[in-house]
């Protein structure tokens, strides 16, 4: 497992899903911090999510890129091993922990709400793994969408083209870092 291993998409009950597993040099306690909370949050998930850490809890996604926002909810949420949510109105994320060892091996299984949205999803999580490793590392940062553009053409090559059919919005520009 490496930064560059592509993320896999397969169909699991009749839904689309990429899923990505990396193995982190880091005590499982350092990783949850990261993942779940928003002062480290920051260093690499795409938006800023406001709203409690519980099951049932209302989310709140905000794009300072796009100026936009969206909303969402808290499906699971067991400390130190699973953070679910509902992604805006079609998509789930999941993150699993399990330690092992003096390492932590993260679990990412983005659910879509369209095959067509695999290939820029799976770039974009790609992107995000990438600036949690270098969070965590405590190495510089990628400049944002610098991943992005390297990644997504690998994506569409392997999960071929009706997987990529939905791309970012037109006037999408990744926000500075």
């Amino acid at each position: 497992m490496t930064d560059r291993d592509l993320g896999t998409l397969a169909e699991h009950e009749g839904e689309w899903q990429v899923r990505f597993e990396r193995r982190l040099r880091h005590p499982l306690e350092k990783v949850w911090r990261a993942v779940t909370e928003p002062e480290h949050m920051q260093a690499w998930f795409p938006d800023e999510m406001e709203g409690e850490r519980r099951a049932g809890a209302p989310l709140k996604f905000v794009d300072k890129g796009m100026n936009m926002t969206f909303e969402g909810e808290m499906l699971v949420f067991e400390p130190m091993s699973t953070m679910e949510l509902q992604w805006g109105p079609t998509n789930k994320l999941r993150i699993d922990l399990r330690p092992d060892g003096d390492e932590t091996v993260l679990t990412l299984v983005e659910t879509l709400g369209e095959l067509g949205e695999a290939a820029r999803d799976a770039a974009g999580w790609h992107e995000c793994l990438v600036r949690l490793v270098a969070a965590l590392d405590g190495t510089e940062q990628p400049a944002n969408g610098t991943v992005w553009d390297e990644e997504h053409p690998r994506y569409v090559e392997a999960f071929g083209p009706e997987a990529a059919t939905i791309g970012p919005p037109a006037d999408w520009k990744p926000p500075t870092s």
